[in-house]
């Protein structure tokens, strides 16, 4: 499906869900933020997934490194051929042929081979964690790696990378000549693993959790409140106070008993909702911990017995 379907697609479904709640495509618009082309990616589903294009810092890192390997492979099967032409008395005239030709496929070829067997890595990438792939984020082909390769000799090689430079500064994609007939960009793929905080029962509800029940909440409500503590820092006051005033609500009708929870803190024997939320999330995973400790030790413990033959069964073996 091309970009221009899915944004029709993505336009339809957005009239059809303002026409339904009332709305006019104005307000709702405005509600739920324009979709940007250049930094989100709109699946057939109308589902906008959010790219991560390479800087033009990382591709000029990354080409450096491509360019110098090829080249240098480049200067040595030059060096092979030419020698071996002159062994076997090839005429003078035919050297330049044997030139272009190992220039050609030293620079243009070879680049194109490596990133269509890759399916858009290379050398360069593998180290800054980038790859080559369509607008449309699929994998490249042959003829994407051919063009952005031929093309790359004029901008890249021919210019020493400065017209490669000057066209990724314009693009937000940090496209480069070569991309742009393609129809390709460098995602970044190489994401810093989260370091989840865990946090355990606030001391203020120390007491209250040695007797309160939380084994009624479901498990939806449970992630729910759980995502909420990991992302609570970016929210802003309002927001953070609203979803926690929200989420508790919904976690009281499955906890007992109920402390004393108040978001206005009027006193300050009264909670607030976001603690009450840390308490009840580490209950849960205390809890369910506690669960799955006994469950492998009731399984240790008849583990002897499930691998015992049956009673007078004779081991042959």
């Amino acid at each position: 499906m091309s970009s221009a379907q899915n944004t029709a697609s993505a336009q339809n479904l957005a009239t059809a869900q303002t026409r339904s709640s009332g709305q006019t495509p104005s307000s709702a618009q405005a509600t739920r933020g324009a979709y940007d082309s250049e930094s989100e990616l709109l699946t057939g589903e109308a589902v906008a997934l959010e790219l991560r294009p390479a800087s033009v810092i990382a591709r000029m890192a990354g080409g450096i490194i491509d360019y110098l390997t090829y080249i240098i492979a480049t200067g040595l099967l030059l060096w092979l051929m030419l020698s071996a032409a002159g062994a076997i008395g090839l005429p003078e005239a035919l050297f330049a042929a044997v030139s272009i030709a190992c220039v050609f496929l030293g620079v243009v070829l070879a680049p194109a081979v490596v990133e269509a067997a890759t399916q858009g890595k290379s050398l360069g990438r593998l180290a800054l964690g980038d790859r080559i792939v369509r607008d449309d984020g699929g994998a490249i082909a042959f003829r994407h790696a051919f063009i952005r390769a031929f093309v790359g000799f004029f901008e890249i090689v021919m210019t020493f990378g400065g017209a490669a430079v000057v066209v990724a500064l314009l693009n937000p994609r940090a496209k480069r000549l070569g991309d742009l007939l393609a129809g390709t960009y460098s995602q970044y793929e190489r994401v810093a693993a989260e370091n989840a905080v865990v946090y355990g029962v606030p001391v203020q509800l120390t007491e209250w959790a040695a007797t309160a029940d939380v084994a009624r909440m479901p498990d939806a409500l449970s992630r729910r409140i759980a995502q909420f503590l990991r992302q609570a820092s970016g929210h802003t006051g309002p927001t953070r106070e609203r979803l926690a005033t929200s989420l508790t609500a919904e976690a009281a009708l499955y906890v007992s008993p109920m402390p004393n929870i108040d978001g206005a803190h009027s006193s300050p024997e009264q909670l607030s909702p976001e603690l009450f939320l840390a308490a009840v999330a580490a209950l849960r995973r205390e809890r369910e911990a506690t669960g799955l400790r006994l469950e492998q030790a009731r399984l240790a413990e008849l583990q002897p017995t499930l691998a015992a033959l049956p009673h007078g069964f004779p081991d042959r073996g």
